[in-house]
């Protein structure tokens, strides 16, 4: 299995970089796993309307260019599906199981994902109602797609 996380901007903190660095090691054994960053949009305070669907507009052309046709497409939104790590790691087993062998999360910017990555997305996920830094979510995700091989593959895991 192939697995992608695309995310808006880089990732500035070490400790977030280290972290984000370990569970693609470890995930190394399970999955061929990459992080794609794409360049963010400054973003002004108190922006419009029509300047954030600007702003997501081009954040959604630099993700596109990434998105590939083949690939079970995840977009982090908060208006997804909830799911619980047993839940999340059957669904990506069932993925695999029917013969999906690339899966692309993205994560948008601070304001979010355009519209058109989210009708484009197979998928709609939420972590929580509660909004996370788009760079922590980075690495929550890369730690729950870590925990999902575990449990799919029967092994322990903190509970």
């Amino acid at each position: 299995m192939r697995i992608d996380i695309i995310g808006v901007g880089k990732i500035k903190e070490r400790y977030l970089r280290d972290g984000i660095a370990e569970y693609a090691k470890r995930l190394g054994r399970y999955c061929k796993f990459n992080i794609i960053e794409v360049a963010d949009e400054k973003t002004p305070e108190h922006a419009s309307d029509g300047v954030e669907r600007l702003i997501k507009s081009k954040e959604g052309e630099r993700i596109a260019k990434h998105l590939r046709d083949d690939a079970y497409v995840i977009a982090l939104a908060i208006n997804g599906k909830q799911l619980s790590s047993e839940q999340f790691a059957a669904h990506i087993n069932d993925l695999g199981l029917h013969g999906t062998s690339h899966i692309q999360f993205v994560i948008g910017g601070s304001i979010g994902l355009d519209d058109a990555i989210l009708k484009r997305a197979n998928y709609l996920l939420s972590f929580s109602k509660m909004t996370f830094p788009h760079q922590l979510m980075r690495m929550v995700l890369a730690e729950q797609i870590y925990r999902a091989y575990k449990i799919n593959a029967g092994e322990p895991y903190h509970k």
